[in-house]
């Protein structure tokens, strides 16, 4: 294998002539190689030494799996299509003469520093109404709640402890944590369940559970780590469904703007239920419920759960779908002007990159895009 294979493969894509995992390997290939160039200039200089990366890393990707390229998705794609070479696939000089001709589209700097990736942030409201701004405070005890302790740990989360001896037994008092745009949080509930929040989230929790369930309130999305406890299912209420477990792991996707709310299962068994019907589904199912119809499709969980590990991960995405996670993660509105060109996205790339680099990859789709403000129109 060697460079005129990896040529032939950018010029198949460009002419959308390329496999599922073809698509994906380049497209992720072109974040990586625009994460590890941050300059807007690519010189000659920089061009033939990721070529040299290429044609190499090419080489042994293929000998290694005889010659084709491998059926790989969610984190073990990534880490082929990021680690092992920077320029998995393509003949990176003629990329570079595309990128120059093609890349019209320019972010100024003033506007490009304003556009930070997300990070932990959340504001905490007690059981009697008060707000901690979880983000600003040390670690250590944050709050005491229905004689409980709040604690905020090392690593950046927050854990709640059992309440002490002699607290008020019986009395269902809640917590609600909300997660800005550009935010994400972890807890860890009195039961030792873990819950990832990511951006734009409400989530609604006892401060001790109490009684013969535990009962949450999602909207947005999370991913749950559930301590397991069969006297005591756990069950999240999220637009309109109820998820029911006894201890396993799942994520549940409700925004308002995504076209159903969706629930993935990693490990263990989930029942989930709406109006009277109800889906029990296994590992590597997700059940999308969508105007009172519930649907069970099998899905790489991997990418269900990117966000939680870091990750954007698309697989024959929308525009729209990449711009609603771009809009929550990168705190920015997004409009559509015109008739949008259809285009399908597919690879993966750390959320901690700019977001230049994110719209980088609209020029490389034929998209264009002005930003006025923190607000990104996407244009024919």
């Amino acid at each position: 294998m060697d460079k005129k294979y990896a040529e032939d493969l950018l010029k198949r894509y460009n002419e959308g002539n390329v496999s599922e995992q073809e698509k994906a390997i380049v497209e992720t290939w072109y974040l990586s190689f625009r994460s590890e160039s941050p300059s807007p200039e690519i010189n000659d200089e920089i061009l033939k030494h990721h070529q040299q990366q290429s044609i190499a890393g090419l080489t042994a990707y293929t000998n290694n799996s005889g010659g084709k390229v491998r059926k790989m998705f969610g984190r073990q794609f990534i880490v082929a299509a990021a680690s092992v070479t920077i320029a998995l696939v393509v003949g990176v000089y003629q990329f570079g003469n595309y990128y120059k001709k093609k890349h019209k589209t320019t972010m100024p700097q003033s506007l490009a520093a304003n556009l930070v990736p997300g990070s932990n942030k959340v504001t905490l409201t007690l059981s009697n109404g008060s707000k901690v701004v979880l983000s600003g405070a040390k670690n250590g005890l944050v709050a005491n709640d229905a004689g409980a302790s709040i604690n905020k740990t090392a690593d950046g989360s927050v854990a709640y402890a059992p309440k002490h001896e002699g607290g008020q037994p019986g009395a269902l008092l809640f917590n609600t944590a909300v997660t800005p745009r550009g935010g994400q949080y972890q807890f860890t509930l009195s039961d030792g369940t873990k819950v990832w929040l990511n951006a734009a989230t409400t989530f609604k929790f006892p401060v001790q559970f109490e009684g013969n369930e535990r009962r949450v309130e999602l909207t947005g999305e999370a991913y749950f780590e559930v301590a397991h406890d069969r006297s005591r299912p756990f069950r999240v209420v999220s637009n309109g469904q109820v998820v029911e477990v006894l201890g396993t792991h799942f994520n549940v996707n409700s925004y308002a703007d995504e076209s159903a709310v969706s629930t993935t299962l990693l490990e263990g068994s989930v029942k989930v239920s709406h109006n009277g019907a109800s889906e029990i589904i296994k590992p590597g199912e997700q059940a999308r419920l969508n105007a009172d119809k519930f649907d069970v499709v099998k899905v790489n969980t991997e990418q269900a759960v990117a966000w939680k590990n870091g990750l954007f991960y698309f697989r024959d995405a929308s525009i729209y779908e990449v711009m609603r996670q771009f809009s929550r993660w990168y705190d920015v509105d997004v409009k559509f002007e015109g008739k949008v060109p259809e285009r399908q996205f597919s690879g993966g790339v750390s959320r901690n990159v700019n977001a230049s680099q994110i719209l980088d990859l609209l020029s490389f789709k034929k998209i264009n895009y002005r930003i006025q403000g923190r607000t990104i129109v996407i244009t024919p």
